[in-house]
């Protein structure tokens, strides 16, 4: 075959109807073979000459979509210096639009031998020749040309998304109604069954666990017979998994998910991918190199400057790439703007997005050095020594770059707010045009439904949108996404079921994930037939949901919540890639049914009022406020009380107050935490209303025929539980 000298950019892959240019940056590289692969799998090796500000380029005529390749890149392999370079192992192209199967675990992809490796404490450290490229997948040529018919993204105002966050495969893998050759896949969300469920809860968004190629097999997960099922081990950052793909890997996995977002869009539906661009696939040096790790380690990955043998890991996954360098950074903004501009994504939420904004700062240290001398007296002197830190930094280049970008700053941003690095719990502190995973949320309304104390300012702040976080900031009640469960920990059922995570089948020794859940069983753990336990838990369920689904901000259901999913107390089901832990079962039973119904209920409940998803803050006070926090016995709260433990309060949410020219209902809302009945009354002021019961959690609907209470009547809201009253429409003059 003829390579010709081809064109810098773009990097990757480049098809123009009559040849391929391939295009990959490396700093320290001495050399690089392009590596084309035939239907046979037989290997074609063509050098790429030109280099051109560190990018290695060449054209092939005649290449077209469909045609596998690799490179091979050529350089020192000096592990304490940081090159990690190894010919024989065959690498992914960084800006693969798409990537043809899974890795295959063997002795070939490791860098040294495994037998050895028991006997060695460092085995990364040495170098081993092996041929891989029979058990490495390929990357695809693509045509990206694409019929989008109109499509494009939706923008939906952050106040009026619901986010139902889910896996492309759990989500349909035992769907009955969907075709069995389309469960699992794009084309099984994107199918009208799948479309109609999500429409049926009223929700606006999917947010998609990991979608990106990923890395499943690892060696402690692949010699368990396990692999990685949610996707945080990134190969491919441009190319959607190919394991997800009903139509065919060669580039057809390009097309199926642009036809799901299509279709999801067409139902007004935005789709939300989350993204993992602290850390790569590659994992700890002692992992096998698959991309970026032989192409340039040391430009792509964070070093330890004392030991280059060593990463830096601010995400406890063994790597943190390198968004101190530019090409780092361009590589991760050129993907983001490649899934707006060409997939249609409509946002994005970033694992562990502090690391991203992780930069370099020095810092002074006072060090007390002290001398012993000859009379065993002791001398001391002190002096300041300059060390280098790596922090988060909230005006970091990585959120400058988005925040002037004419297509990423008008898409939505999510952070999880959280790394595994010194300094890492970064709620509340990200920039504007961020909003943020609110775990306070989540841990607040946790802990105020089990019983244990919160003081009210805590509950009110969080109810209202978290102000406390984001007002100040100029930002608003939208910049809180809130949550009660997401992937990571219990499902909503768990929460309720189990004190404890059980997550003996991980193979970790029911050691990873969190010991901290905030949870309550009930009075049994796990499952049990008690009736009153199993009604307990169904009451925990409506509160936890309700109270979700009527704050302030923007509320993120996990899928299977609806329809009652249990992980049998598996808070950590990131290898469970079965029927037992992760797919979605679809055969419900008469109670789930219920429940299903309740939160389709709750969710058209929250669209049909705009006092629970004001754009603006609401102000608090009885005098011109749109609430009002007040005591059972309906007397306001003193400015003393406001820092006193609480297991019940009421709330009174003035529709009146809202600022339109619709008309709006006013609520008053009866929190009981409390373990036994508690007895509220109506607000001084509101006596002379009537008021209607339309939520109550003791049953299982919203509340059809109901008692109206005016005046001095008393509201009786059993132990655990939450009730909602309807008050009058008031018509703007």
């Amino acid at each position: 075959m003829t390579i010709w000298t081809g064109k810098p950019y773009p990097l990757g892959a480049s098809w123009d109807g009559q040849g391929t240019n391939f295009a990959l940056f490396s700093e320290n590289a001495t050399d690089v073979e392009l590596c084309l692969f035939n239907e046979q799998e037989q290997e074609t090796r063509l050098p790429l000459i030109k280099v051109q500000n560190h990018i290695w380029q060449g054209y092939v005529p005649g290449v077209e979509p469909g045609q596998k390749y690799g490179f091979r890149v050529w350089g020192p392999y000096e592990p304490e210096k940081g090159h990690r370079f190894n010919p024989a192992k065959l690498l992914l192209d960084p800006y693969a639009k798409a990537i043809a199967g899974d890795v295959i675990y063997g002795q070939e992809i490791f860098n040294y031998s495994l037998k050895d490796s028991t006997k060695d404490p460092s085995p990364s450290l040495y170098y081993l020749g092996l041929d891989d490229a029979h058990l490495i997948p390929k990357a695809i040529v693509i045509d990206d040309t694409f019929d989008w018919e109109g499509d494009r993204l939706l923008q939906i105002p952050w106040s009026e998304t619901i986010i139902y966050e889910t896996h492309v495969k759990g989500f349909t893998k035992l769907h009955p109604d969907i075709p069995e050759h389309l469960r699992g896949t794009y084309a099984g969300l994107a199918h009208p069954v799948a479309i109609a469920h999500l429409k049926s809860l009223g929700i606006t968004a999917v947010e998609l666990l990991p979608v990106h190629h990923i890395f499943p097999y690892p060696q402690f997960l692949a010699e368990q017979g396990l692999r990685d099922y949610w996707g945080y081990r990134t190969l491919g950052y441009f190319a959607p998994y190919s394991g997800y793909s009903a139509s065919g890997i060669l580039g057809q996995q390009v097309i199926e998910f642009k036809e799901m977002v299509k279709s999801l869009h067409a139902a007004g539906i935005e789709v939300i991918l989350d993204v993992v661009y602290n850390h790569t696939g590659e994992g700890n040096p002692s992992e096998p190199t698959l991309s970026w790790r032989g192409i340039d380690n040391a430009v792509y990955y964070r070093l330890n400057e004392n030991n280059k043998s060593e990463y830096l890991d601010f995400t406890g996954c063994g790597n943190s790439l390198n968004v101190s360098h530019p090409q780092v950074l361009k590589m991760i903004l050129d993907s983001l703007r490649y899934w707006v501009t060409e997939m249609h994504v409509d946002g994005f939420r970033f694992d562990e997005a502090p690391t991203l904004a992780r930069e370099c700062f020095l810092s002074e240290y006072q060090i007390q050095l002290t001398m012993s001398q000859d009379n065993n007296q002791s001398q001391s002197e002190s002096f300041c020594e300059k060390i280098t830190k790596i922090q988060y930094d909230r005006g970091a280049a990585f959120f400058d770059i988005i925040h002037q970008d004419p297509v990423l700053s008008q898409v939505k941003l999510t952070a999880e707010a959280c790394d595994a690095g010194e300094g890492g719990d970064q709620i509340g502190n990200f920039p504007i045009l961020w909003s943020e995973w609110n775990s306070k949320y989540r841990d607040t309304m946790r802990d105020f439904w089990r019983g244990e104390q919160k003081n009210k300012q805590e509950l009110s702040d969080r109810f209202m949108g978290s102000p406390d976080l984001y007002k100040h900031q100029g930002k608003l009640s939208d910049a809180s996404i809130n949550y009660i469960t997401c992937h990571d920990g219990f499902t909503l059922n768990d929460l309720v079921s189990y004190n404890e995570k059980h997550n003996e089948a991980n193979g970790e020794g029911d050691k990873d994930g969190s010991n901290n859940n905030h949870s309550w069983n009930c009075g049994v753990e796990g499952e049990t037939d008690d009736p009153e336990v199993l009604q307990l838990r169904e009451r925990q369920k409506r509160n936890f949901l309700t109270t979700l689904m009527l704050s302030q901000g923007v509320p993120m259901l996990l899928g299977g919540d609806e329809m009652g999913r249990t992980q049998l107390g598996n808070n950590n089901a990131y290898n469970q890639d079965n029927v037992k832990f992760s797919w979605y079962d679809w055969k419900l039973t008469e109670k789930q049914k219920e429940w299903l119904q309740f939160t389709r209920q709750l969710l058209q409940f929250r669209w049909q009022h705009v006092v629970f998803r004001q754009h603006n803050w609401l102000k608090q006070g009885s005098e011109e406020g749109n609430i009002d926090w007040l005591n059972p016995d309906g007397s306001e709260i003193s400015e003393e009380q406001w820092q006193d433990g609480v297991c019940a309060i009421s709330m009174f949410l003035n529709g009146e107050g809202i600022t339109s020219d619709v008309c709006h209902d006013s609520f008053l809302m009866f929190f009981n935490a409390e373990k036994e009945n508690i007895e509220f009354s109506l607000p001084i002021g509101l006596k002379d209303r009537e008021w209607k019961v339309v939520i109550d959690t003791t049953e299982p609907y919203f509340v059809e025929e109901s008692l109206v209470y005016q005046g001095s009547q008393s509201v009786m809201v059993t132990e655990r539980s939450l009730m909602v009253l309807q008050g009058l429409v008031f018509q703007k003059n």
